[in-house]
């Protein structure tokens, strides 16, 4: 009976340290890997950056070649995807090829992009082309470090915008309050 508490209490005692052990390995992770489910459909190739050391102001534009691998048109925004060092991953859109905010990518079809930003913010950023599919989802480029020195730019707040916002979501809230069945808690 003894031998077999002791026994239970060492397993027992094994397994905490090795679950402990186990939560304590560090992670792996694999940048520039494209996990996304959409390169599948399509594959952002030789993504390249104008600039890897900019001042507040000057612009970088990245370019490179979209290819599509299905048999299906598909359609797509581009965006820029940037972590960094601070809070700020401030850039200014200035334009964008293929204009216009979607466009499609016909089946098969090789779509050389080009997207253009002024950076408004100092910091350290690493930056990828962003390639947001309908109905599949975002997927990143290999991405490149771009650092960016000087003074913020600070551009003024479309206040216009902030109370359209605004309206709409008191207008929701109201008609959220107006139509709920109030209920004796």
């Amino acid at each position: 009976m003894m031998k077999s508490q002791t026994l239970v209490v060492t397993v027992i005692a094994a397994l905490a340290v090795m679950s402990t052990g186990y939560a304590s390995i560090p992670m792996a992770h694999a940048h520039g890997v494209q996990a996304q489910l959409q390169s599948r459909f399509v594959r952002i190739l030789d993504e390249s950056f104008s600039a890897q050391t900019v001042h507040t102001g000057d612009t970088v534009t990245v370019t490179g070649t979209l290819q599509s691998l299905v048999n299906t048109p598909l359609r797509a925004w581009l965006s820029l995807f940037s972590d960094s060092t601070n809070a700020g991953n401030r850039w200014e859109f200035l334009a964008r090829d293929p204009p216009g905010n979607i466009f499609t990518i016909n089946p098969q079809q090789s779509i050389p992009y080009s997207i253009t930003v002024r950076a408004l913010e100092p910091g350290i950023y690493h930056v990828h082309t962003q390639l947001n599919i309908e109905h599949i989802g975002p997927g990143l480029g290999p991405g490149q470090t771009v650092q960016v020195t000087g003074p913020a730019i600070l551009k003024p707040v479309p206040w216009g915008n902030v109370a359209y916002q605004v309206i709409l979501i008191g207008a929701g809230l109201g008609v959220t309050f107006a139509t709920r069945p109030w209920q004796v808690i």
